[in-house]
C-alpha cells in the first residue's frame, strides 16, 4: 500500500494523554507504545496484506493502530476506555487522512465480544495486549471469533513462555494446552522495555500464532477433529493442573467421580495414569475426555 501514516513518538503520545487527561491505568494494563521502530517491526512480523482485516484489541492512544491502517484493508479498534475510543479516529484522521476510512472503532470489553463486531469478518488479531488478561482475552477471541486465522501478540515475556511452551517444559501449564487446542503458537522476538511509557517492570515478547486448518488439534491428531468440544476437553485441562504436582489418576478423581474411574479412563485414552498434567499435549486431553464421553454413553445405555 502506498499510503503511509506519520506513526507517533514519545512527546506525540505523552500530548495526545495530556490532553485527554489520560493517566495509564496499572489495572487496565495500560503501556503505550512510543516507538516508531517497534510498531514497523510488528507490523511487518505480522505479514499482513491488502485484503486482511485485523482485529486489535487495546489500542490505547494510537500507536500501533496508524501502522496497521498502512497495511490492511481494514482495522477493527476495541478499546475499554471510552475516552481513548473517542479519541482514536481524530489521531488517524490527523496522522493518516487516506487512511482514516480503514478503521472501525468499539467501544467495549474484549471479553464481552462474543462475534465479529462489524460486517468485515476478521482474519487476524495483532494487538498490544493488556498484560494483566492477556491469556482469557486471547482465548475467548479465538472462540467467539472463528474467522480468525492467525494472531501476533505483544505480552509479558513471562507469559508469552507458558503461551508457547511445549509438553514436559518447566513453563508448560494452563495457557499452552488451552491455546494449542486452537493452533500453534510460537515467540517471535522480543520487546524492550524502553519503548513504552510508563516504562513497564517486566520484559514483553511477540508470540505468532496459526489456527489449525480444520479448527481442532488436529496437528497432533492422526485421526483429526476430536468428537469432543472445547468445553469438556477445557474441564480435563482444568482438573489436571488444578493439582499440578499430583498424578492425572489422583488430579481427575474428582472430575471423574473416582480415582478408579480416572484411571479407567485415562487407560482408555491409551494415557499413563501415573503421568503428571504437565507430560501430555492437546490430544491427549482431548483423548481422555472422548473416554469420557464414551464411559457414560455405556452407563447411560
Amino acid at each position: 500500500m502506498s499510503e503511509t501514516a506519520r506513526l507517533l513518538g514519545p512527546a506525540e503520545v505523552r500530548q495526545i494523554a495530556e490532553r485527554l487527561g489520560v493517566r495509564p491505568a496499572k489495572r487496565l494494563g495500560q503501556n503505550f507504545v512510543i516507538d516508531a521502530g517497534t510498531i514497523r517491526r510488528i507490523v511487518a512480523l505480522a505479514g499482513l496484506s491488502d485484503d486482511d482485516v485485523v482485529l486489535e484489541v487495546g489500542p490505547g492512544l494510537g500507536s500501533l493502530t496508524l501502522g496497521l491502517l498502512e497495511a490492511a484493508r481494514r482495522v477493527i479498534a476495541v478499546e475499554v476506555d471510552a475516552a481513548l475510543a473517542a479519541e482514536l479516529p481524530r489521531t488517524a484522521a490527523a496522522r493518516a487522512p487516506a487512511l482514516a476510512a480503514r478503521l472501525e472503532v468499539v467501544n467495549v470489553d474484549a471479553l464481552s465480544l462474543m462475534a465479529a463486531p462489524s460486517g468485515d469478518r476478521p482474519t487476524a488479531l495483532v494487538a498490544n495486549l493488556p498484560y494483566n488478561v492477556a491469556v482469557p482475552v486471547l482465548l475467548h477471541l479465538l472462540d467467539a471469533i472463528a474467522s480468525i486465522g492467525r494472531a501476533l501478540v505483544m505480552v509479558q515475556a513471562e507469559v508469552a513462555d507458558r503461551m508457547c511452551a511445549p509438553p514436559g517444559s518447566r513453563t508448560y501449564g494452563v495457557p499452552s494446552v488451552k491455546l494449542a487446542w486452537y493452533g500453534s503458537a510460537r515467540r517471535a522476538g522480543t520487546v524492550s522495555r524502553s519503548v513504552f511509557w510508563p516504562v513497564p517492570n517486566v520484559d514483553s515478547a511477540l508470540v505468532s500464532f496459526a489456527r489449525w486448518p480444520d479448527g481442532g488439534p488436529a496437528a497432533e491428531r492422526p485421526g483429526g477433529q476430536p468428537a469432543v468440544g472445547r468445553a469438556e476437553v477445557f474441564a480435563v485441562i482444568d482438573a489436571a493442573f488444578a493439582q499440578r504436582r499430583k498424578t492425572l489418576r489422583s488430579a481427575l478423581a474428582s472430575w471423574a467421580g473416582s480415582v478408579q474411574a480416572a484411571e479407567t479412563v485415562l487407560r482408555d485414552a491409551g494415557v499413563d495414569p501415573s503421568l503428571r498434567g504437565e507430560a501430555i499435549g492437546i490430544s491427549q486431553y482431548a483423548r481422555i475426555a472422548e473416554a469420557a464421553a464414551r464411559a457414560r454413553t455405556i452407563i447411560e445405555s
